[in-house]
């Protein structure tokens, strides 16, 4: 059963409404890019929330009835509260899917419902280093522009215990599949719902733009590495705010390809702002930007974060043999509590594809700016490594305290290959970061997406 809805301007109450099976579901305000005339519950397709009946061909069948809807309007479909299990499905355009809260899509253990698809274009490989192929993400779409996945707290749960054991044992062929993953896709929003146990990386925009993703809740153990919370990879135009990651992994990982294949490629990633972050990562980087950075980095702003208990701030992976660049990157306001590392940049990180890569092709790390940002209980300030013939210029510290942990090292400050400025940092830097009076700069401008006011919609 098809519903029209219509969008509202202001805040009012509505009675519920009801489905073919009779299941009450209150009326429920968000925002989104965009609303939907049209609507229709899960429940109008057959699917089964009791945790074990498979709703794949449920979730596929909506999917498939509502893209009819994409030129008169658009259409949303709600997952009521339940747990509805269900392997990879697919979206579509001028598309919203809406999870209640109390209603759980859970990922099925079940492997042949998870298509198998080929390697991306800009990786070559399936990044488990399993081979070129790769299991299908849970909720996934291609070439779509105008997707919503929203929420009022519903939940994604991706049942990794299944995959992560699988993948210690080294049983797996393929690369194990991510929760969302969008691919060459415009005009995107993912807000209000919360993750957790992913069987790798949680929500992987590649090759997107005008992407805004906000409000989420990701949770893995930290004890479980590949979970990356949110990987914008070769997209431009992003908003990441409001937040909250726990992971075994990078809380957000910035990419753009791997080594020849990035290179070839040659799509960075631009225009991103990161704001409002709160991680914990005992293992990894509240912000990574890279390893995997072949097709470029550029114009990261990353603002108003709190990390606790995280391996590392900002961690800049690279190597030779990447290619591409990091440059014009702006950090201010960050607030850290037990940290092994404050700051990171590694050179060496010589993960790669194949053989085919060349180890002549550096990358160039350039205008790094961190500023206003306090740390507790450090083991140690600084770890930065440039590259042999390659070093990482234009690095600029301003008004930096850090507090020293009783176990701290003795040595705060490793740079090799490195140069830069410093101003007002302590404990005091390495003499390749010489003081000089001055604060680091972070733009004044927005990028286009900070820009964008949602409109109020309904379920």
């Amino acid at each position: 059963m098809i519903r029209p809805v219509f969008a509202i301007l202001a805040i009012f109450h509505f009675p519920a409404i009801e489905s073919r099976s009779h299941r009450k579901i209150s009326k429920v305000k968000f925002q989104a890019l965009s609303c939907r005339k049209h609507s229709a519950i899960l429940t109008d397709f057959g699917a089964v929330g009791d945790g074990k009946t498979s709703n794949t061909k449920a979730f596929k069948k909506a999917i498939s009835k509502l893209s009819q809807m994409a030129t008169d309007g658009g259409a949303q479909l709600v997952v009521p509260p339940g747990k509805w299990l269900t392997g990879s499905f697919n979206l579509t355009s001028h598309f919203t899917l809406f999870i209640q809260h109390g209603a759980t899509i859970l990922a099925s253990q079940d492997e042949s419902e998870w298509p198998v698809i080929g390697p991306l274009p800009s990786y070559g490989m399936g990044r488990d280093g399993t081979g070129a192929g790769r299991f299908n993400s849970l909720i996934s779409g291609t070439n779509l522009t105008d997707v919503v996945i929203t929420g009022n707290n519903g939940t994604i749960n991706g049942q990794g215990q299944y995959w992560w054991d699988k993948f210690e044992k080294k049983q797996f062929k393929l690369t194990r599949p991510y929760l969302i993953e969008l691919l060459f896709s415009t005009n995107i929003q993912i807000s209000n719902i919360t993750l957790i146990d992913s069987p790798s990386w949680n929500i992987h925009p590649v090759y997107c733009e005008n992407v805004i993703i906000k409000s989420v809740t990701i949770l893995a153990p930290v004890t479980v590495p590949n979970t990356d919370g949110i990987n914008p990879d070769s997209c431009t135009n992003t908003l990441i705010e409001d937040c909250h990651i726990v992971s075994g992994d990078d809380c957000i990982a910035v990419k753009s390809g791997w080594d020849q294949y990035g290179i070839k490629f040659g799509m960075p990633t631009k225009q991103l702002s990161i704001r409002r972050l709160t991680c914990i990562s005992p293992k990894s980087a509240g912000v990574a930007l890279g390893s995997e950075m072949s097709g470029g980095i550029k114009d990261v702003r990353i603002e108003d974060v709190t990390l606790t208990n995280t391996e590392s701030a900002i961690r800049i992976k690279t190597a030779a043999g990447r290619g591409g660049y990091v440059k014009d990157v702006f950090a201010r306001r960050i607030t850290m509590k037990t940290m092994k590392f404050v700051f990171w940049m590694n050179g060496d990180y010589n993960q790669h594809p194949d053989e085919g890569y060349d180890p002549k092709a550096f990358p160039e790390v350039t205008n790094i700016n961190y500023r206003d940002m306090t740390a507790e209980n450090v083991t140690m300030s600084a770890s930065l490594d440039g590259i042999d013939k390659d070093p990482f210029k234009g690095i600029c510290i301003s008004n930096v305290t850090m507090e020293l942990a009783a176990n701290a090292k003795k040595v705060q400050w490793n740079c090799t290959n490195v140069a830069g400025v410093t101003s007002r940092v302590k404990p005091e830097p390495c003499s390749l970061l010489p003081e000089k009076n001055q604060d680091c700069v972070f733009p004044s401008d927005l990028i286009p997406i900070e820009s964008v006011v949602l409109k109020k919609c309904f379920v």
